[in-house]
């Protein structure tokens, strides 16, 4: 019985070090609902041998540390030289990661979770976002991504305020929700379906 009690004990310390090493600084993790900028340049399939040799570099948007280290974008700016520009989410093979476009001039700033999935409120099956695997690239327009990867789930949402055609795009973007699960999820703390964005 003491053989049990003890093991019962030491498992318990191992997991509230484990708790405590696996917490939200400790992977880099997103402010919620803050407003960030950002640009992506080049896209990715358009650039020479040797910068692909080189990774996404300035490409891709990595909402956090965890991503980073994983070489696994968050959002990638993608297109051929002289083709139409392109947005994915997350981009390894175990992914099922969805862009809706939200259409343009969309305020980032009063974009809930709730809104990203049907902007205007409505009970109307046109009003509600359509997602898809990719979205074309569009000035002034806000866009929902889901991130649904063997190790994240996410939901941000992101505005083009630039963009020149294969050479860059620039954004602002708030993420909503953030969590990461290497072993046990640890999520970015503030979620609210209702809660807007601001700097």
């Amino acid at each position: 019985m003491k053989k049990l009690i003890l093991s019962a004990a030491v498992l318990s310390v191992l997991s509230l070090m484990v708790v405590g090493r696996n917490s939200e600084s400790d992977f880099g993790l997103p402010t919620l609902h803050s407003i960030r900028d950002e640009t992506l340049s080049p896209a990715y399939s358009c650039r020479s041998s040797e910068e692909f040799g080189k990774g996404y570099q300035s490409t891709a948007l990595f909402l956090s540390n965890y991503a980073k280290q994983r070489n696994s974008p968050d959002l990638l700016f993608n297109g051929a030289c002289g083709a139409e520009d392109y947005f994915e989410a997350a981009t390894a093979g175990d992914d099922m990661s969805l862009i809706a476009d939200l259409g343009a001039n969309v305020s980032l700033e009063d974009v809930s979770a709730s809104r990203a999935f049907n902007l205007q409120r409505v009970h109307s099956f046109p009003a509600y976002s359509k997602f898809a695997r990719a979205v074309k690239v569009e000035p002034d327009h806000t866009y929902a991504v889901l991130i649904n990867a063997s190790d994240r789930r996410s939901l941000f949402v992101v505005s083009v305020t630039a963009y020149l055609p294969n050479k860059k795009v620039s954004l602002r973007y708030a993420v909503k929700s953030y969590q990461v699960m290497p072993g046990g999820p640890v999520a970015s703390l503030g979620f609210q379906w209702e809660q807007k964005n601001a700097r």
